[in-house]
């Protein structure tokens, strides 16, 4: 009797281990939920590679309006960080990225100032945006001309949305910076 039912289990056994109706199910079981995974992450990897590029787009645009001559004939007094600062919130409306999240660089630039030599810090106008007008673009001690520009750079805040992952509702900060040479006419 024992002799029947351990040939019987064996037969059952060999049939469930032979049997491939299943398989393809249990298959795609394990590696959806991997694939699903990995097409989040592109997509969420590529909205900061595109949400860096606007920014980077917008810092130097900052730059470029700060070096742009001002307005002489409109009556008030326009100041090249007031022009930067209104460049970098029309490329951030326009890429529809909100303008209010932008944040001071986490560290100053270390630039000198073109007439003193001395470090130059953030123009305080636009407190979440750091821009030093007047600075040594080029090293003046390693034979350079003396190149003066602004620097323009700031920070805005990214939050990846990976589930199951340590990047789920991480925030980010992305850094943009640029610098634009002052043309003198």
């Amino acid at each position: 009797m024992n002799s029947i039912r351990s040939n019987s289990r064996r037969g059952i056994f060999r049939r469930l281990t032979g049997e491939t109706r299943g398989a393809e199910i249990a298959e795609a079981a394990a590696v959806l939920p991997l694939m699903f995974m990995m097409l989040l992450g592109i997509f969420w990897f590529g909205q900061a590679f595109s949400m860096y590029g606007t920014i980077t787009r917008a810092a130097q645009e900052g730059a470029r309006a700060a070096v742009a001559p001002s307005c002489t004939t409109c009556g008030t007094t326009i100041t090249p960080a007031t022009n930067a600062y209104a460049a970098i919130q029309t490329v951030l409306t326009t890429a529809k990225l909100d303008p209010t999240k932008l944040q001071p660089p986490a560290t100053t630039p270390t630039l000198l100032a073109c007439s003193t030599g001395t470090a130059q810090g953030c123009d305080g106008t636009p407190s979440n945006v750091c821009i030093q007008e007047s600075v040594a673009l080029s090293n003046r001690a390693s034979g350079g001309v003396g190149i003066c520009g602004t620097s323009v750079s700031f920070q805005y805040p990214f939050q990846f949305w990976l589930p199951f992952t340590s990047l789920n509702k991480q925030q980010i900060l992305l850094n943009a910076s640029a610098r634009m040479r002052l043309e003198t006419h």
